[in-house]
C-alpha cells in the first residue's frame, strides 16, 4: 500500500485532547490483554475447562491482535478517523457484552476475539493519530505518554481486576471493560477530527492471509514450546516462517503492499524497534511471574500479588512523559542503556529477595526495575520513528503496534514457560516446592537480567549507527552510478571534492543561545540555517527557520501569518517572539545532523543532498569532527552551470578557430 501522508493543521487547542483520546485509546487496547488473567480460576470453574484451554483466552487474544494491527494503516488512510475509531472501540464495545453474557467457554472466546480485532486496529490509529498532531518539540513527551498507557495497560488490569473480583463475580469484568470502552468512545466522537488526507489505499487480501498465517505459526509455535508438543510447536514455527517469507516476497512485488518493509532499510528504526520489544517483554513477563510466585509459594491471594506491582506501576505512569521530556531534550543516548541496566541490577536484586522472607523489600526493590522502562519504552520507540521519513512514518508505526503485540506474547511464554519448566524440573528432582518455585522464579529473572544486556549493546549500536547509516546511503547511491555524468564534469571543479565548492566562512551557533538570538544571526547574517556547536566546538544540532517556523505554527498559529496584522493579532507575535527569548535552541534542533566529509566527491555530495531531500549539509573534518565547512546545492549548482558554460564557451572557440 502507498499513500502521501500528509496530516492536517490542527489548533493548539485541539492537539492536547486528540493526544488525551490516542492515549486512553492505547490504555484500553492493551489493559484488556492481561484484565481476565486474574479470572482464570473462576473461569475454569464456571464452564469446565483446565488451564490449557483458558490460557487460550490471553494467547488467542494476543495472536488475533498482531494478525489485525496491518490492516490498521489501509484503514487508518481509508476512512475518516473519527469514524474509524468510532467503530473500532464500538466492537470492543460489542464483544465485552458478548463476553459478559457468554453461556458456555466458547462464546466466551468470541468476544474475547471481537476485542482483540479492536487491540490490534486501535494501538496503530493512536499512534498514527500523535504522530501526525504532535508539535515537533514535543513529539518525544507525547509519544512519552503513549508508552507509559501501553505499559500502565497491562500492569493496572492485574491490579484492577484482582481488586474486582474480591466483591463481584468475574462476569463483572467484562462490564467494566465496556463501560470504559463506551465512554471512550463518547471522548472519540466529540474529540477527534480527520487527521491523515485521506485516499483509496486497496487491502491486499492474499498478504494479510499470509502475515496472519506467519504471525499465528510464529507465536503459537513459541507459546507452544514449553506447554505442548514439540513437534507441533517446531511445524507450527517453520510454516509461520515460511509463510513470512512468502509475505516479504509479495510486499517487494505488488504494487499496493499491505506494509511498506522500507522502514526496515533504516538500521536506527530496526535497533529502535528491537529496543522496544526488550522492554515490553520484561513487563509481559514479570506481570505474569511475579503474581504466580507470590501466591504458590508465598500463599499470596490474587489481590495482594497485585497490590505489590501497583507502586512501580503507577510512578511509571508519572515518569513516562518525564522521560520524553528528557529525550526531546538531550536524546536517548545514555538513558535507553541506563534505563536497561538500572533494569537489569534491580531485576537481579528482586530475585535475591524472593528467597528472603520480606514481601516488602521484595516490592520496594521491583520499584526502580519497573521505572527503568519509562526510558526504554517510550524513548526506544520514538528514536525509531524519528528515523522515518513523513511518507514512511505510517507503516513504521505499524511495525511498532505488531511488536506490541508480538512482545506481549513472547514475553508471557517465555517468562512463564521457563518459570513451569524449571519449577517442574527441579520438582521431578525431588527438590521441595518452595525451592522449585524459588528456581523457577530466578529463571525467569535471568531471562531479563540477559534481555537488559542485549538492550545495552543494541542501545550503543544504535547511536553509532545513525551517521553510519546516512554514510552508507549516500555510498550505495553514489556506487550505483548515481549522477556519474555530473561526477565527470565535477572535475573542473578544483580537485573534485567537496572541500573544494564548500562554504568555509560558517556562522555556527551555540547550545546555549535561545532561538530568537539564532534569528537575530540569521537576519543579519541573510542565512537560513545553521549548525550548532557544542562547547568544545563538536557539533551539537542544526537549526533552520523551518525549524523555527513549524514551532510557531503549533505554538502561536496566528504569528506565522501576514494577515495577522490586519485582525489585530500583533500581541499573538510578540507573546510568540517573547518565548523565542527563553526558548534554547536545542529544543528544535535536529539532533541527528546529517553531515557529508570534506573529502567525499561532489558527486557523492549530490547523491547526499538528493537522498536526504537536504538545501544544505555540514561539511566535517573526518580527523576530529570538527564542522569546517557548508556544502549547499546552490554551490553545486553554481559549479554545475559554470562547468556547462566553460564547456560551451571552449566549444565556440574552437569552431571560430
Amino acid at each position: 500500500m502507498t499513500s502521501s501522508v500528509q496530516s492536517r493543521p490542527h489548533s493548539p487547542g485541539r492537539v492536547g485532547p486528540m493526544i488525551a483520546v490516542a492515549a486512553a485509546a492505547a490504555f484500553l487496547a492493551t489493559f484488556n490483554e492481561t484484565f481476565l488473567n486474574v479470572a482464570f480460576t473462576p473461569i475454569m470453574s464456571d464452564f469446565g475447562v483446565d488451564v490449557n484451554t483458558v490460557q487460550w483466552l490471553t494467547t488467542a487474544y494476543l495472536l488475533v491482535a498482531a494478525v489485525f494491527v496491518p490492516v490498521a494503516n489501509v484503514l487508518y488512510h481509508r476512512i475518516p478517523t473519527r469514524a474509524l475509531f468510532v467503530s473500532v472501540v464500538a466492537v470492543m464495545v460489542a464483544g465485552s457484552v458478548v463476553g459478559a453474557l457468554a453461556p458456555d467457554f466458547g462464546v466466551l472466546l468470541v468476544g474475547r476475539l471481537m476485542q482483540a480485532i479492536g487491540t490490534g486496529l486501535l494501538t496503530p490509529i493512536g499512534m498514527n493519530i500523535t504522530l501526525a498532531v504532535s508539535p515537533r518539540e514535543k513529539l518525544g513527551m507525547n509519544m512519552g505518554i503513549m508508552a507509559a498507557m501501553t505499559t500502565l495497560g497491562p500492569s493496572l488490569a492485574i491490579v484492577l481486576s484482582g481488586v474486582l473480583l474480591t466483591v463481584a463475580p468475574w462476569t463483572t469484568l467484562m462490564w467494566v471493560f465496556g463501560a470504559l470502552c463506551f465512554i471512550v468512545l463518547i471522548a472519540g466522537v466529540i474529540v477527534l477530527r480527520t487527521v491523515p488526507e485521506l485516499g483509496r489505499p486497496r487491502l491486499d487480501v492474499l498478504s494479510f492471509l499470509l502475515v496472519a498465517l506467519a504471525l499465528v505459526g510464529i507465536l503459537y509455535g513459541v507459546t507452544a514450546a514449553f506447554g505442548g508438543s514439540a513437534r507441533v510447536a517446531g511445524g507450527s514455527g517453520i510454516v509461520g516462517l515460511i509463510a513470512l517469507w512468502l509475505f516479504i516476497v509479495r510486499q517487494r512485488r505488488i504494487t499496493n503492499p499491505l506494509l511498506n518493509l522500507r522502514p526496515f532499510s533504516s538500521t536506527p528504526f530496526v535497533l529502535g524497534v528491537v529496543m522496544t520489544m526488550l522492554g515490553l517483554m520484561f513487563v509481559f513477563a514479570m506481570n505474569v511471574v511475579i503474581p504466580l510466585f507470590l501466591q504458590s509459594a508465598r500463599g499470596m491471594d490474587p489481590l495482594g500479588a497485585s497490590i505489590t506491582l501497583a507502586p512501580g506501576i503507577l510512578l511509571t505512569v508519572v515518569l513516562g512523559p518525564v522521560a520524553g521530556r528528557l529525550f526531546d531534550r538531550h536524546g536517548g543516548k545514555w538513558s535507553i542503556p541506563l534505563g536497561f541496566l538500572v533494569m537489569a541490577v534491580f531485576v537481579t536484586l528482586v530475585g535475591v529477595a524472593a528467597g528472603g522472607t520480606s514481601i516488602l523489600l521484595f516490592g520496594i526493590l521491583y520499584i526502580p526495575a519497573v521505572l527503568a522502562t519509562a526510558f526504554i519504552i517510550g524513548p526506544a520507540q520514538t528514536f525509531a520513528l524519528s528515523h522515518l521519513d513523513r511518507e514512511t512514518s505510517p507503516h513504521g508505526v505499524t511495525v511498532v503496534s505488531t511488536s506490541f503485540q508480538i512482545a506481549g506474547c513472547v514475553g508471557t511464554s517465555l517468562g512463564a514457560g521457563i518459570y513451569g519448566a524449571l519449577s517442574a524440573g527441579r520438582l521431578s528432582a525431588g527438590a521441595g516446592e518452595i525451592d522449585a518455585l524459588l528456581t523457577g522464579f530466578h529463571g525467569s529473572v535471568a531471562l531479563v537480567v540477559l534481555t537488559s544486556v542485549i538492550g545495552i549493546i543494541l542501545a550503543i549500536a544504535a547511536y553509532r549507527s545513525v551517521r553510519k547509516d546516512h554514510a552508507h546511503r549516500n555510498a550505495a547511491t553514489a556506487s550505483a552510478g548515481v549522477d556519474d555524468e555530473f561526477g565527470s564534469k565535477a572535475e573542473s571543479g578544483a580537485d573534485g571534492t567537496v572541500s573544494s565548492i564548500m562554504k568555509t566562512d560558517v556562522f555556527a551557533l551555540s547550545t546555549d543561545q535561545t532561538v530568537l538570538e539564532a534569528l537575530q544571526t540569521f537576519t543579519g547574517r541573510g542565512i537560513s540555517g545553521a549548525p550548532v556547536l557544542d562547547s568544545d566546538g563538536s557539533l551539537a544540532g542544526f537549526l533552520s527557520d523551518g525549524d523555527v517556523m513549524r514551532y510557531l505554527s503549533a505554538a502561536h498559529p496566528s504569528s506565522t501569518s501576514i494577515y495577522s496584522f490586519a485582525i489585530g493579532a500583533e500581541d499573538d507575535l510578540e507573546q510568540a517572539l517573547s518565548d523565542l527569548s527563553s526558548l534554547s535552541i536545542m529544543r528544535l534542533a535536529t539532533r541527528e545532523v546529517f553531515t557529508i566529509d570534506a573529502g567525499a566527491s561532489i558527486a557523492e555530495a549530490v547523491a547526499a543532498l538528493s537522498d536526504a531531500h537536504l538545501k544544505k549539509v555540514p561539511v566535517i573534518d573526518a580527523s576530529d569532527g570538527r564542522v569546517v565547512g557548508i556544502v549547499s546545492r546552490s554551490a553545486i549548482n553554481r559549479l554545475a552551470i559554470g562547468s556547462y558554460l566553460h564547456a560551451r564557451a571552449d566549444t565556440s572557440n574552437m569552431q571560430s578557430a
